[in-house]
């Protein structure tokens, strides 16, 4: 790598009137645009404490010679069209700027200390320069307009290529979980299934083969909805796969499941009369059940029965699960749907060990079906999710809370 008072490349067009063209500035002054390059690299805390002059100011020599050779080439009318919408042809081989982006990638770099990089970049050879230069004529204001669509050029190679390689990282994530997680925990279970075939088991044996089916099972539903956050965070949309369906039967179906788990707990139902078939999808709809009645369950007050109620118009299925506990604070209701937060209640209950990914992936589901959701709670009327689907496809409704 060059060092920093390395000359870029003769310049074309030197001087007018005894001043620098733009091209031939930077590349005479090399040392004090690396400095101040260099300068602000070190402000973007945590990542740069400890790296070296060396590692801050990587490939800057070449995305720099890369603008200056870029400036000096002929371009056509056509081409400066195609560049200014950001469909210049690139080079089969990694560009500096990709290499830029994976070295800082690589050092923790986000996207958003990236991007300011180039800001400064551009910033400080503006600057420097009008220092020298402060009156302009036509060929002035071409070098300038030719510099910032290079210095765009190379942020976008970067982005792009920084975007790329998380969602690559996200792929992989997404695969561990599908797959090298599964592997172990269904291991448990046939394991677990191997042994109750094994002979006769006294009670204890029984039970502690009973509470390795449910926690493989609880694994398993874990590691669903992480692969689910996973996807809806990095913009993929949950997968919707539409048929027709009877929204009630899916309904008994749900609370009879909670019922069995939950024994203990009065679970009402009430359907209203009407049609109830719709094009949704069935196992998405079952997870919207089983998310809001354990949600009522763990939150709801032990002696105090959970409400469902399903009406219906010629348009749409309207859901609502109702629960009599502790109110979640007004303040808190906004936030309950985002991953990793749970609305643990102030008094009278043990705070929850699960992540709090369950309400995200249910507002995700209810949207992904052009629905909408929204909450209400008080300590007179309790806690009600209110959850609307279209009987058809739409288009998706804006996540209310």
């Amino acid at each position: 790598m060059p060092n920093s008072e390395t000359v870029l490349t003769p310049p074309s067009v030197e001087t007018r009137e005894g001043r620098r063209r733009l091209p031939a500035f930077m590349s005479e002054n090399i040392t004090p645009i690396v400095a101040e390059w260099e300068n602000f690299a070190r402000t973007l805390t945590p990542t740069s404490d400890g790296m070296t002059p060396l590692a801050l100011r990587d490939h800057i020599h070449q995305i720099l010679q890369f603008v200056v050779v870029d400036i000096q080439s002929e371009q056509t009318p056509k081409e400066e069209t195609i560049k200014s919408m950001g469909n210049k042809a690139r080079k089969p081989d990694s560009t500096a700027a990709e290499t830029h982006a994976a070295l800082r990638l690589s050092g923790g770099f986000n996207i958003g200390q990236i991007t300011s990089e180039y800001r400064a970049l551009r910033a400080s050879v503006i600057k420097l320069w009008r220092r020298t230069n402060p009156l302009m004529d036509e060929k002035d204001f071409e070098d300038l307009t030719r510099f910032n669509e290079a210095i765009d050029q190379e942020l976008t190679e970067s982005v792009t290529y920084y975007t790329d390689e998380v969602l690559r990282s996200k792929d992989l994530f997404i695969g561990i979980l599908g797959h090298d997680l599964r592997s172990p925990v269904q291991a448990i279970t046939l394991s677990a299934e191997l042994m109750s075939r094994l002979g006769s088991l006294n009670e204890r044996q029984i039970m502690l083969l009973g509470n390795m089916y449910d926690s493989a099972g609880r694994i398993n539903a874990l590691i669903d909805n992480l692969v689910d956050v996973t996807r809806a965070r990095f913009g993929t949309s949950l997968a919707i796969i539409r048929s027709v369906m009877d929204f009630g039967y899916v309904a008994h179906q749900l609370v009879d499941e909670t019922r069995a788990v939950h024994p203990s707990r009065d679970i009402k139902l009430n359907i209203s009369p009407g049609s109830l078939k719709g094009e949704w999808d069935k196992a998405r709809i079952g997870q919207v059940f089983s998310n809001l009645l354990s949600n009522a369950c763990q939150y709801g007050f032990k002696d105090t029965s959970i409400e469902v109620g399903i009406a219906s118009d010629r348009e749409s299925v309207t859901l609502t699960i109702s629960n009599r506990g502790v109110p979640i604070p007004a303040e808190r209701i906004s936030s309950i749907f985002n991953p990793l937060t749970r609305a643990t209640a102030k008094t009278g209950q043990h705070a929850s060990m699960n992540l709090g990914l369950g309400l995200y992936i249910t507002n995700e589901i209810v949207a992904a079906h052009g629905g909408t959701i929204q909450v209400t709670s008080s300590e007179h009327q309790g806690t009600t999710f209110t959850l609307w689907f279209p009987r058809y496809r739409s288009k998706p409704a804006l996540h209310l809370a």
